[in-house]
């Protein structure tokens, strides 16, 4: 081997959690390997053996625990100098550096390169969590996520908000759990958006939620309070305002009543004795007009 002759990607390799990876380095000029010792281990530590191909076949009791059943070491293209290590079901604790070592005698090659594991978590779920600073706090939860995710708030408008808390924690299985919440106001239109993301893969992960009017109200048992003593006093006015004109109506009717009898009573007790009183004597009038001109015709 020639020094330099072992090359391994130039850009890290990228993994999904419970995926599969496949870490690549070949020598060069092409040559068989076949012979040699292949190594592959942590950078931190050459003693810290991801998977060793020794003496013709793999040597798994020097592997460390946590790749031991996982790893495969896969020979198709020993014949050309290229030698591939497939690691199963990737964990978040098997991102970082690994060296990839060849040796032939006393002459050996290393190579290192970086493998970046990438958890896409659970979709956010949003959920309404308490009255809080004239408005109500939301609450965005998600889980499952590595590297650490970003998190944004934004308003139907697509503005950025300003998170009331952010809490990160990392689970036993070495993922990220997120919890963040946020201050909705009535003028915000009640359209809120909670957006989830990987950093290092453009991948995003959104949930939104529409707040109706009601759940303002809730939040000030006053103005419910107001809004129902409101209704109750219109109601009360009404019914009053209805009384009141049915008694208008009523004693209306018994004015009309009552001047019809006045006038039955006038009629027939003032103005029809009047009437009769002057039909006699206009009757005694024309009686005497008579006899005056029967006594003239005698003269």
């Amino acid at each position: 081997l020639k020094l330099s002759s072992l090359i391994g990607p130039n850009q890290p390799i990228t993994a999904f959690v419970d995926k599969d990876a496949l870490l690549h380095c070949h020598v060069s000029p092409s040559m068989s390997v076949v012979g040699m010792e292949v190594r592959w281990f942590r950078a931190s530590e050459s003693s810290a053996i991801v998977h060793l191909y020794q003496n013709g076949r793999d040597q798994d009791a020097q592997q460390m625990p946590a790749y031991q059943g996982r790893t495969e070491m896969l020979r198709d293209g020993f014949a050309n100098g290229s030698v591939s290590l497939r690691i199963r079901n990737i964990r978040p604790a098997d991102d970082g550096l690994y060296t990839c070592f060849f040796q032939l005698n006393n002459v050996y090659e290393e190579t290192m390169l970086e493998l970046k594991v990438i958890g896409l978590g659970s979709a956010p779920h949003i959920s309404v969590d308490s009255y809080q600073d004239g408005g109500i706090q939301l609450v965005c939860k998600s889980t499952g996520w590595y590297p650490e995710p970003k998190v944004l708030w934004r308003d139907h408008n697509g503005e950025q908000l300003p998170s009331l808390f952010e809490r990160k924690s990392e689970k036993n299985d070495g993922l990220f759990e997120i919890q963040t919440s946020v201050i909705m106001i009535k003028k915000l239109k009640q359209n809120m958006s909670c957006t989830v993301g990987n950093p290092l893969f453009d991948q995003e992960k959104k949930a939104s939620i529409y707040i109706s009017d009601s759940f303002f109200l809730r939040g000030y048992p006053w103005m419910v309070a107001l809004s129902v003593i409101l209704v109750i006093l219109g109601f009360f006015l009404l019914l009053a305002s209805y009384f009141f004109w049915k008694q208008y109506t009523a004693k209306g009717k018994q004015n009309v009543n009552e001047y019809r009898v006045t006038c039955n009573f006038y009629i027939k007790f003032q103005l029809r004795p009047l009437e009769l009183s002057q039909r006699n004597s206009l009757t005694n009038i024309h009686k005497s007009t008579q006899k005056v001109i029967a006594l003239d015709t005698l003269l």
